[in-house]
């Protein structure tokens, strides 16, 4: 992203409706933030070219899908053994792309170096995906879990 960008009152009026439905059109969308479709087209070309807007996106309810169990786990990497060994996180960061489970992962700072997100069908396939395929990477030390119970607030935006 282009770090002398500068949003004005109007991008942030489009970015917020197009938060809450990324399928309006631009007729709509303009009606909502006071431009004519081809003026509120030019405005999303230019957050998208800024790269303010990174991509649309359908949410899907795990649910639905039959994915019943959210937990967050806390990840401690280990640690550097030696300046001829590629860096534990990056080799972590590789492998964890490949892991359908994992719908986020972020590092961290503090006693935990990485914090994942994972969905999952059920306690069974939890337990398959943490003895499998987390605490066998070479690059993971140890790991704490939190099950979400009950969801009070979901928002999409990267950071």
């Amino acid at each position: 992203m282009n770090n002398d960008f500068k949003l004005n009152s109007i991008d942030k009026h489009i970015i917020a409706a197009l938060t809450q439905d990324g399928r309006l059109s631009y007729e709509e969308l303009g009606s909502k933030v006071g431009l004519s479709a081809s003026a509120t087209l030019r405005r999303v070309r230019r957050l998208e070219d800024a790269g303010v807007l990174a991509g649309y996106v359908a949410l899907v309810r795990a649910r639905a899908i039959g994915l019943t169990l959210t937990a967050y786990i806390q990840v401690r990497m280990a640690k550097l053994a030696g300046s001829g060994k590629r860096d534990p996180l990056e080799l972590f960061a590789a492998a964890v792309q490949g892991w359908d489970e994992v719908v986020e992962c972020t590092a961290l700072t503090g006693e935990m170096d990485l914090l994942l997100k994972v969905v999952v069908a059920d306690m069974d396939h939890f337990s398959r995906f943490i003895m499998d395929t987390l605490l066998k990477h070479p690059s993971v030390q140890d790991c704490k879990t939190s099950f979400v119970m009950k969801p009070l607030k979901a928002k999409v935006t990267l950071v």
